[in-house]
């Protein structure tokens, strides 16, 4: 094991410059060294400040065409909320002062772009102040096909209709090698990427997310990273990156796994995970959000100290990770997230999906945010 980081590494670090081959040999140095590294370029983009949003999760059907091997969520049988059903959700996410909703679900057989936009407008019309989280980029691509639209046309009337930011999620491992196993059904790669671009340059931000932990290797989780950043320097429409460990119970993928003696990752490779993903995205993107659903309370709180500077929302129902096997709670109350922040040494700061209020990215970097046309 090396027992230094190389002072030209550290250098590329700080101009935002890390490489591949970086991060390898970092993957290589004793853990806390890379801690310690992670979390000094933490202080330098975040501060002692860590971020949580009030929300909450909207999953409106379990219901599903697609194939994903890694999925516990999908029941083909299961339930479809009326829009009725969803706005009382949202009613409920107003009375606990939540600022977004965040709202997915499976795909829908034959059901295009006007369900989506009828949702969005019905929380406009009752509540414009509320921020419309939503619609991943494979629900984009979905809707959009079966209403014989581009993408982009897709894109636009979905704003037009009230939708603020989309969840970067679907991204999975960004390697097509890798989607071939685990969802070969799903949007490739470059179809994900262009989603993303085209709802940046629809003034829509986009999170980005990374779900680890299953059937990649180390190079290819470096490499989704990698993309991650070029979208960014391209773009600057990603708002935080969120690493997310494979809950392997329930789905044909983690129980192939199981069965070969692979469990889910161990704590010390989720937290390197934390602390690759702040150097290689430093000075490109300044918040990664630790999952307390999927790490745990304890381990998120470790890895505010790893280069993790959000705790995420406190999302008032959670149905996807626990069908998966997570076993850490589907709600959690601002006190209590705010006890887990000062509990880790840290300043809580409740945010908006834009991460207003937080550390201003907008005013230090107006020009990235300029060119996403970001507006809240």
């Amino acid at each position: 094991m090396n027992s230094k980081i190389p002072d030209d590494l550290i250098e590329r670090a700080h101009q935002g410059k890390s490489t591949k081959e970086d991060a390898l040999l970092l993957l290589g140095v004793p853990p806390f060294e890379l801690f310690r590294f992670a979390d000094e370029l933490r202080d330098l983009a975040a501060g002692d400040t860590v971020t949580y949003v009030v929300n909450r999760n909207i999953n409106f059907t379990s219901r599903c065409v697609g194939t994903c091997g890694f999925c516990a969520f999908r029941d083909n049988k299961g339930y479809l909320l009326s829009l009725e059903e969803i706005m009382e959700k949202v009613r409920e996410a107003e009375q606990a002062k939540a600022t977004e909703v965040c709202i997915q679900g499976g795909l829908l057989p034959d059901v295009g772009l006007d369900f989506y936009l009828g949702i969005a407008e019905a929380i406009k019309a009752e509540f414009p102040e509320m921020h419309i989280h939503a619609f991943s980029p494979m629900e984009v691509y979905h809707a959009s096909h079966i209403s014989g639209l581009k993408v982009s046309e897709a894109l636009a009337r979905l704003k037009r209709s009230g939708l603020d930011t989309m969840p970067g999620t679907a991204a999975e491992i960004l390697s097509d090698r890798v989607r071939e196993i685990i969802c070969p059904s799903k949007l490739s790669t470059s179809e994900w990427v262009d989603v993303v671009r085209q709802a940046h340059a629809a003034g829509i931000p986009t999170t980005a997310t990374m779900m680890y932990g299953h059937v990649e290797t180390p190079e290819e989780r470096i490499e989704h990273m990698l993309i991650i950043r070029e979208i960014q320097k391209e773009t600057g429409g990603i708002t935080e990156f969120v690493p997310l460990p494979f809950m392997p119970y329930n789905n044909p993928v983690g129980e192939k796994m199981i069965r070969e003696g692979r469990y889910a990752t161990p704590g010390l490779d989720d937290l390197k995970i934390y602390a690759i993903s702040r150097i290689l995205l430093h000075g490109h993107i300044d918040n990664i959000q630790a999952s307390w659903v999927k790490l745990g309370k304890k381990l998120a709180q470790f890895a505010l100290h790893c280069g993790a500077n959000d705790l995420g929302g406190t999302l008032m129902e959670e149905s996807i990770s626990r069908l998966a096997g997570a076993s850490n709670g589907e709600s959690i109350s601002v006190e209590e997230l705010e006890w887990m922040i000062h509990g880790a040494g840290r300043v809580p700061k409740e945010r908006t999906t834009l991460y207003r209020g937080a550390h201003e990215l907008a005013s230090r970097n107006p020009g990235r945010i300029a060119r996403c046309r970001v507006s809240e």
